[in-house]
């Protein structure tokens, strides 16, 4: 498979797009001009006017007003061939728009501006197709930590999903610790314990939307930040919460559940005495 896109000073667009082409074909080599050939076949981007050029006028808008660039135009035509349509519709909102936006004109993106870093200095001998290389492979390693990281929360999925099915209460125990907040996020559940990699056992409150550090029920305000003595009067095992209210440790998975259930008794019977007085 062959590409064409610009030469001259390259941009997170065109690095991120060729990177991008790499990954749907391995054997993909990639030509850098200021014209397109006469009969060019193969995929041209970032040049030329066609399906993934957005230079032209009438460019394909999103929803929130930002334009699309060639690197958006290419993720959403390959991205679910790599990750599916949910995750890439996901990684197209809250990675490639950023870059399309800064890309054209709107609002500034450090990886943007890093990628810029690779073109050669003005007094440089460098070859700036060397250089776009270099920006390529950096661009690529993105995208290929970012598909691993896809890979991986797909299989905690299975982890956290079986663990539900078998939670009873409003309380979900992992075997081990892994990423859970995306599959709870949604349901019923108000906390989740898993194995502490400090030691002991976590207790953490599900937050009431992906990304929030709210949470649906905080702990007790006043186990918040309580010191040590303070927390083995309640219970001679829980060792420590956060005075955010969102996290606690305890000695074993049991103490660090029966806190989450204890918290979750508190939160109801307070709900239900200021329901009372109202």
């Amino acid at each position: 498979m062959k590409g064409f896109t610009h030469s001259g000073t390259f941009h997170a667009d065109d690095v991120f797009s060729t990177a991008l082409l790499r990954l749907i074909y391995p054997d993909f080599e990639v030509t850098r001009g200021y014209s397109v050939p006469d009969g060019f076949d193969g995929i041209v981007y970032d040049i030329g006017m066609g399906e993934f050029d957005h230079h032209q006028a009438g460019v394909r808008k999103r929803p929130d007003g930002r334009s699309y660039a060639a690197f958006g135009l290419l993720w959403e035509k390959y991205g679910p061939q790599l990750v599916g349509e949910k995750e890439a519709k996901e990684f197209g909102e809250h990675f490639v728009a950023a870059l399309d936006d800064a890309d054209n004109g709107g609002t500034p993106c450090m990886l943007s501006v890093a990628v810029s870093w690779f073109n050669p200095e003005w007094d440089s001998a460098d070859s700036p197709d060397e250089r776009f290389a270099q920006a390529v492979d950096f661009a690529e390693g993105i995208l290929r930590r970012y598909l691993s990281q896809m890979r991986a929360q797909e299989r905690a999925e299975v982890i956290v999903r079986k663990a539900l099915e078998e939670s009873d209460d409003h309380v979900v125990v992992l075997p081990k610790f892994v990423p859970w907040q995306s599959v709870l996020v949604d349901t019923d559940k108000t906390y989740c314990v898993f194995p502490d990699g400090r030691g002991g056992w976590a207790g953490q409150g599900v937050p009431v939307a992906p990304q929030s550090f709210k949470t649906k029920v905080p702990f007790p305000e006043e186990w918040a930040g309580a010191d040590i003595e303070t927390l083995h009067k309640i219970d001679p095992n829980l060792n420590f919460c956060h005075k955010a209210r969102f996290y606690l440790s305890a000695s074993d998975a049991e103490t660090a559940a029966r806190m989450c259930r204890l918290s979750e008794e508190m939160y109801r019977r307070g709900k239900k005495k200021d329901g009372e007085c109202t």
